[in-house]
């Protein structure tokens, strides 16, 4: 069933049309995710949908009696009452309902002369009684409860007056109002921003259980793909839906550019085709040419009217990253770092171990003091105590999510021109081009830029410096997903050291190979990307379980192992480890080579060859994960050992 839809719809802000006949078609309990670069009009087409504004053409519908609900990127917490207060709020009508319970029963205990009109009270009591019941009456003081520990409300916070809360909290308070009110079209406006990793993946739970409808903006695909269905995608004004999640989407989208531009050169030769003849008809100059060069000119007619459009997308961002010089084997080592504020600690105990050519991906809570540490990692911020340690011809480049180094006053083209004064205005300008700054717009101010624009100018200075060692601050925020995807294929090929915080779990997926895990305690590192990160979290997880108060076989094996290790000194175990990566390196060779034979047609002309092959291939790949463990246990140990 059909719950909104919208029938060619458009919508003009001045001169910019942002939608142009926009069909849209939501079904019931569907989780629909919307994209579109910033500013192709995603969060008025929600606005549209939930009656906060009107089309200038087109008709919008919503089923009878249905329930909307939006959350957008700005917060209306207006009120004066405490956290508690602003939600319970939304179960006002339970609230009444109670109430009304209560008088019920004061009126049946005080009826006993009149039976029939306590028949009729008990009756209605047990009707009201079933509706409370059914719709959470019993329920809410919890639910409110549950809603505040998922989006990251550390307990006792409920107390706190919401006007109080920072932008960002009052955003997660929003978000946890509008989930409480369960409306039957739910619509979210980057429900993902402000919130930690562990409150994102509470919320893609949340919503893969809701069962209402779902239409909701985003720029995580990670997300996108845990929770959607379907997806639309808002370009150029126009609105294309697809069935499946995100990547699905992806395939599907430039399957179909493919294709429109394959018909559209078909199309173009052809026309060339008949043009040609038409001329040559023509250039005999006899009748019976012209009337054939007539009767192909109405073919041609037939074919242009029924013209294939040369696809257009919008215009995506390009650049790469490079080095100026290669530094050496060790590229960044921290010790025992500690950092707080006012006596109050933000972290301790971080220990990092940089070599040239990591990707590390550095995550945690809200507020446990990642952009704190690479602050102090770039010399912006003083640690309390430890180390930090860069090795030889280590250039470092930091990307602020903030962007403060960005001065408001300069326009785009001072902004970059004055930190790289040698290079010519022609070449600036060719740079900016590549970050879609052209024409005026390179003489825009800083401080009249979007979030997105500002990013932009960001990453054109930060590629420009050509540093060997990138600390990222969240990197993608910001960015639309093809600027994102741009990213990840310039930090792809970048020959550097990258060491990113992020709460993009895609991004972490495309371009890291180490996780490391922040706490107030220290940090805890795991090989692999995000993907990976979960798995051992939940293998961790599982067998805490299964073992219950006692240990498992695996923890057991475990202990031992590291036990034989912590006998052997300091200089064994880096020599345990070195042993450790370089068979690594040995086995993944192999995996290489034999997959190198194995897309070989002329091995399988040797039947036996080809079985001994992938058999040995299977053998490579199985010994892989083991050899990571212990490296693994052995790093983990040897770096116990060095404290």
């Amino acid at each position: 069933m059909v719950i909104a839809s919208l029938q060619n719809v458009s919508k003009s802000f001045v001169m910019n049309q942002v939608l142009k006949e926009v069909n849209l078609t939501l079904q019931q309990g569907s989780r629909m995710g919307l994209v579109g670069v910033n500013g192709s009009g995603k969060s008025t087409l929600l606005k549209i949908l939930a009656g906060q504004m009107q089309p200038d053409e087109g008709t919008v519908s919503v089923l009878r009696g249905a329930t909307v609900g939006l959350l957008s990127q700005q917060a209306d917490i207006t009120s004066q009452g405490t956290v508690l207060e602003e939600l319970s709020r939304v179960f006002d009508p339970l609230k009444a309902l109670e109430a009304k319970l209560r008088h019920l029963e004061e009126q049946i205990a005080q009826c006993h002369q009149d039976p029939q009109a306590l028949d009729a009270l008990n009756r209605e009591y047990a009707r009201l009684s079933e509706r409370f019941e059914r719709e959470g009456g019993y329920q809410w003081p919890s639910l409110i409860q549950g809603v505040l520990a998922g989006l990251g409300f550390a307990k006792g916070r409920e107390d706190q007056p919401a006007r109080l809360l920072s932008g960002g909290e009052k955003t997660r308070l929003c978000l946890a109002r509008i989930l409480l009110s369960q409306p039957d079209l739910l619509m979210l406006d980057e429900p993902t921003n402000h919130l930690d990793l562990a409150s994102i993946a509470w919320l893609e739970d949340t919503l893969k259980k809701y069962k209402g409808t779902v239409l909701l903006i985003s720029h995580d695909r990670y997300f996108l793909n845990q929770v959607c269905d379907a997806m639309a995608e808002l370009s150029m004004g126009r609105l294309t839906q697809y069935a499946g999640n995100y990547d699905a989407f992806a395939a599907r989208r430039e399957e179909n550019l493919t294709r429109q531009m394959k018909e559209y050169k078909l199309q173009q030769a052809e026309i060339a085709r008949h043009q040609a003849i038409i001329a040559r008809y023509r250039s005999f100059n006899r009748e019976k040419s012209i009337i054939a060069a007539r009767s192909w000119e109405k073919k041609l007619e037939r074919i242009q009217q029924a013209q294939v459009e040369r696809p257009v997308s919008e215009q995506k961002v390009r650049f790469s990253f490079d080095i100026r010089r290669r530094p050496g084997d060790d590229v960044l080592i921290a010790k025992d770092l500690e950092k707080g504020f006012q006596g109050h600690p933000l972290f301790k105990n971080f220990n990092l171990h940089l070599r040239a050519g990591d990707r590390v991906a550095l995550i945690g809570p809200n507020g446990i003091g990642k952009t704190t540490l690479l602050r102090c990692l770039v010399g912006q911020l003083k640690p309390d105590g430890g180390v930090i340690i860069y090795g030889a011809n280590v250039d470092a480049g930091y990307y602020d999510q903030q962007q403060e180094g960005l001065h408001p006053e300069k326009t785009v083209m001072s902004e970059v021109w004055d930190d790289f004064p040698r290079m010519e205005p022609g070449d600036v300008r060719g740079v900016l081009a590549l970050f879609l700054f052209t024409g005026e717009d390179v003489f825009q101010p800083i401080g009249t830029l979007s979030g997105g624009e500002r990013g932009r100018v960001a990453l054109a200075k930060l590629m420009l410096r050509r540093d060997n060692l990138l600390l990222l601050d969240e990197p993608t925020n910001h960015l639309d997903m093809d600027s994102r995807e741009v990213l990840e294929h310039a930090l792809d090929d970048f020959p550097g050291t990258i060491l990113t915080v992020s709460h993009d779990r895609y991004f972490i997926n495309r371009v890291c190979g180490r996780v490391l895990e922040m706490s107030a305690e220290g940090v805890q590192e795991y090989l692999g990307n995000y993907d990976d990160y979960v798995e051992k979290k939940r293998r961790a997880a599982q067998e805490e379980e299964e073992g219950g108060q006692g240990r498992t076989r695996t923890e057991i094996e475990k202990e031992k192992r590291k036990a034989r290790l912590r006998q052997q000194s300091q200089k064994a175990l880096e020599k345990r480890v070195e042993e450790l990566e370089s068979q690594i390196a040995a086995m993944e060779a192999q995996v290489a080579r034999l997959e190198g034979l194995l897309a070989d047609p002329a091995t399988y002309q040797d039947r036996a060859l080809a079985e001994e092959t992938a058999k040995a291939h299977r053998a490579a790949q199985e010994a892989l994960p083991a050899l990571y463990e212990q490296w693994e246990e052995a790093a983990q140990v040897a770096a116990e050992a060095a404290r």
